[in-house]
């Protein structure tokens, strides 16, 4: 069955207009979501796939929102015996969150203060590292998703893109059990509480917000059709794809380009 048309709706997450505290609060509850609710766990055997066959530990994590991918898959990987090391990076960085990370796991987590152009790596910080996008790609057009993968293929270097869903926004469902006390527990956390706690516990602007972003993220994601499209003059490196379980029923997706 063809998936719905793609649609290009805004999202709170990214919306340069939406008060910072939300922003905040909606990364911070999607990291944490994807940890509690286990919803990488899926993620972690083609992941390791792609690093054995890209040849290196070191990973360039692009458009690192808050770290909480890079922190599941380091410690999930740890745990097979892979000691890989995630350097987090971003146009936005989030240089706080990233520093407690760093401290909480030394030699798996680094990061880079200075903003971070997915689709102009510094060679000198691309070199060596295989690049990996979670949970971010829909939230560019498709020239920007164009130039990220040019990027990638110019350097050489494999890229790995994941989503937690496919387009269909009843993936959603299976980010509620999870996301629900994350997003009333993320005044807890830090940042500007008061504001948080204004926008969790006095009103529904958190909770609407919130499952607005996650039902429009499973609706402005990319297929494998649109994908290779992208890719299709970028023969510097051999393009695949899959998928992978997520929650009780929901089905992620993965797209990686690897060296040849």
């Amino acid at each position: 069955m063809r998936p719905p048309p793609r649609v290009r709706l805004f999202e709170f997450n990214d919306a340069a207009w939406a008060p910072a505290a939300l922003r905040e609060l909606t990364v911070d509850s999607l990291s944490v979501t994807l940890e509690r609710g286990k919803l990488m766990q899926g993620l972690v055997e083609p992941f390791a796939a792609f690093l054995e066959r890209s040849g290196t530990r070191e990973v360039l994590d692009l458009c690192s929102g808050a770290g909480g991918p890079a922190r599941i898959l380091s410690q999930a990987l740890s745990e097979r015996g892979i000691a890989a090391r995630f350097t987090l990076t971003d146009l936005h960085p989030r240089v706080a969150a990233w520093q407690t990370l760093a401290e909480a796991l030394p030699g798996h987590i680094d990061h880079v203060a200075q903003p971070v152009d997915a689709t102009a790596v510094p060679e000198s910080l691309g070199q060596a590292k295989a690049r990996v996008i979670i949970n971010a790609l829909h939230h560019f057009p498709p020239e920007i998703v164009r130039g990220i993968f040019a990027d990638a293929a110019r350097s050489g270097t494999g890229i790995f893109i994941s989503e937690s869903f496919t387009r269909n926004p009843l993936m959603a469902l299976d980010f509620i059990p999870a996301g629900v006390p994350a997003v009333l527990t993320s005044p807890l956390r830090g940042g500007d509480r008061l504001a948080k706690a204004l926008l969790v516990w006095a009103t529904p602007v958190a909770a609407l917000s919130s499952l607005w972003d996650t039902v429009v993220s499973t609706l402005r994601v990319y297929d494998e059709g649109e994908l290779r499209s992208f890719v299709a003059d970028l023969s510097q490196l051999e393009w695949r794809a899959g998928t992978y379980p997520v929650g009780r029923f929901g089905t992620g997706t993965w797209f990686a380009g690897l060296p040849r």
